[in-house]
């Protein structure tokens, strides 16, 4: 079973930064697509980001200028660096991890809130 823990959540103000660390237990990590989404209140849940196992890299277009994933396999762990943010940023991110087989594990959350 693989578990994944996110961490770095809290409370920021607009235009200030964090970053949110997903940890992955197991030994799949290095092969597996890694991806955050984030749970915005009153809307559906929406992919942020991704990188896959290479390194390639996916984002939501509307945060790409803001937003960076990077993954650090020795330590099986997925960062998302968020600057410039905003109050519409507030809102549940959650990790993501999808094996090669397809089977995808989630994390429990962390939540972000933006003030203004």
């Amino acid at each position: 079973q693989v578990q994944l823990v996110e961490s770095g959540g809290g409370l920021v103000q607009a235009g200030g930064s964090l970053r949110l660390s997903c940890a992955a237990s197991g030994s799949i990590f290095s092969t597996s697509v890694m991806k955050w989404y984030r749970q915005v209140p009153g809307k559906q849940r929406e992919r942020v980001a991704q990188i896959t196992s290479r390194g390639t890299t996916y984002y939501l277009d509307s945060l790409k200028d803001r937003f960076t994933i990077s993954r650090d396999n020795a330590k099986s762990t997925v960062y998302l660096q968020m600057n410039s943010l905003k109050p519409e940023d507030t809102g549940v991110y959650y990790c993501n991890l999808e094996r090669p087989t397809g089977s995808t594990y989630w994390g429990q959350g962390t939540q972000v809130t933006v003030s203004s």
